[in-house]
Formats: C-alpha cells, sequence, structure tokens
C-alpha cells in the first residue's frame, strides 16, 4: 500500500497558504427565510406567504411539542428518520441534500468505520442536526458549540429525542466560536480533546471567514489527519487549496463542491496518509 507522507504534502509558495484578502471582509449574502427559522416575535399579523413563514409542527413531532414544520430530520443511520426540534431564532440550517452529500463524503473517509472512534466537533451548531447525523452514522462523541441559548437548548431536546443521551456520548457548549476554538479549556472542554471532525457552517453574514479558518486551523482541538469541513456562501469566492497553520503545517484542501448558491469545501490537518481517498484536489478550488 502507497502510504503519502508528511514531505509529499504540497508545499506552499510565498503566497500559498496565506488568507486572501477577500476572507477578511464581512459580507452580503442574504438568503429567504425559511417557515422553521423564523422566531414567532418576528413575523407580521395578517401577512403570508415567504414574507411570514408560519410555524407548524406536524404528526409525532407535534404531539411531543416541537417545532419542525419544514421537517428537518436524520437522514441516515441508527437515528434515520427521527424529526429535529428547531430553536426560536433566526436558523439556515444545512440543507438535505448537502448533509447526505457530506456524510456520504465522510463515509468515504473511513470516519464511520468498524472500530473507528470518530469525535465531531460541530460549532455553530443550531439545532444540532450536523453534529446528530454523525452521532447517528457511527461516532463515538459529539460536541454542540453555539453561542444562543435557545440553540443550546434545542440541541439537548434533539440529543434525547435521537436517543444519544448516554453520558460522555455528547458535550453541549453555549460559547463564542473563537473562544471555543482559540481557547477551550475556558468553555469548559477538556484539556487535550482533539477531534477527528470539524464542522463550520457560520450565519454568512456575521463572521469573518478570516478569523474563522484561522483560529480553527490553529487550535489545539484539531490533530493531524481531522477534517475540518467549511460551509461558505458563492458571494465570498474561492477558498484557497492550501491554508498554513503557524507551526508550519498545513491545512490541504480535500473537496470543494457547490450546491446552489452554498459552498462545501473540506480540508484535511497534515494529512499522513492514512485516508487515501482524501486526497489533494487544487482543481476544485479554482472557482466556485
Amino acid at each position: 500500500m502507497l502510504v503519502a507522507h508528511r514531505e509529499n504534502i504540497p508545499q506552499a509558495t510565498s503566497s500559498e497558504g496565506e488568507i486572501p484578502p477577500n476572507l477578511r471582509r464581512k459580507l452580503r449574502a442574504s438568503r429567504p427565510a425559511m417557515g422553521h427559522v423564523v422566531p414567532k416575535a418576528t413575523r407580521t399579523k395578517g401577512a403570508g406567504g415567504s414574507a411570514n413563514p408560519r410555524l407548524r409542527p406536524q404528526g409525532r413531532a407535534r404531539e411531543a411539542g416541537m417545532n419542525n414544520p419544514s421537517m428537518l430530520k436524520i437522514l441516515g443511520g441508527s437515528a434515520r428518520g427521527k424529526r429535529l426540534d428547531s430553536p426560536e431564532v433566526y436558523l439556515r440550517p444545512m440543507m438535505g441534500k448537502v448533509r447526505e452529500a457530506v456524510y456520504s463524503t465522510f463515509t468515504s473517509f473511513g470516519l464511520y468505520d468498524e472500530g473507528v472512534s470518530t469525535r465531531h466537533l460541530d460549532i455553530f451548531s443550531g439545532s444540532g442536526s450536523v453534529g446528530l447525523e454523525s452521532l447517528s452514522r457511527g461516532a463515538s462523541h459529539c460536541t454542540f458549540v453555539d453561542f444562543a441559548a435557545e440553540c443550546c437548548n434545542a440541541v439537548e431536546r434533539n440529543v434525547q429525542w435521537c436517543g444519544f443521551g448516554e453520558e460522555g456520548t455528547t458535550n453541549i457548549v453555549c460559547a463564542d466560536y473563537l473562544q471555543a476554538l482559540r481557547d477551550p479549556s475556558s468553555v469548559g472542554l477538556p484539556v487535550g480533546s482533539t477531534y477527528q471532525i470539524v464542522t463550520l457552517c457560520p450565519p454568512y453574514e456575521e463572521v469573518v471567514y478570516a478569523d474563522l479558518i484561522e483560529a480553527a486551523a490553529n487550535s489545539v482541538l484539531v490533530a493531524d489527519d481531522t477534517v475540518i469541513l467549511i460551509e461558505y456562501p458563492v458571494e465570498l469566492g474561492c477558498l484557497p487549496h492550501v491554508i498554513s497553520r503557524k507551526d508550519g503545517g498545513k491545512l490541504i484542501g480535500v473537496r470543494n463542491r457547490k450546491y446552489g448558491r452554498t459552498v462545501i469545501a473540506m480540508y484535511v490537518v497534515n494529512p499522513t496518509g492514512r485516508m487515501e481517498v482524501a486526497g489533494s484536489r487544487p482543481e476544485e478550488f479554482v472557482t466556485v
């Protein structure tokens, strides 16, 4: 078996690996509101249609008091079909078709193979759909991080609803994403904890992507072969193929796929070659 060693990692040139200027600014990437993510308090009396979506839970979810009119649910694994509660705050959850494609890729990387213990860090967790999908497909643990207490409460409800309430399986942290990535012990994350998957699905207009990427790339929460997923809008322009770390390491782009106006980039931290199918794909980081 041919194994790619550290010296075979694509090396950055003087400009390669640096965060480009387009990522150092906030952007406008507005999206239409969806029914299950619009707080009741913001709706206009008497209005309807797409300008004033309504909250209408259905079926067993409604009987359980859950807020999920758009049928947000787990798509595969042990909790497949479980509908998820949504918090009463603005959210833009990862679309089902995108989540399915993401987890198909993660599975091909061997992250859910038998005998593999995969720990997942879900930043901007919202309702928890991304991390819960990972648990359903075989992750051993997921840490959910969100700044909104409403989101953390919704994650807790969904963890129990999906049957992942066993001690040690989940950790729900209500904290700022930059603080969690830069100083994890200050928000209660155990010293020495690392993750095999980190998913970053931020509200597009509320973050500076350069800050987010730099914090994730240099976090003590990642290790060699950690897969970092970054969701971003087409308005941002294409992310770079190689991202440099302060310690001299690299994040190497292995996927960069467009789904409508959403783009999903995946990087591997200091790839050792253990995940053979997660090879470098510079051709996907040319344009979106």
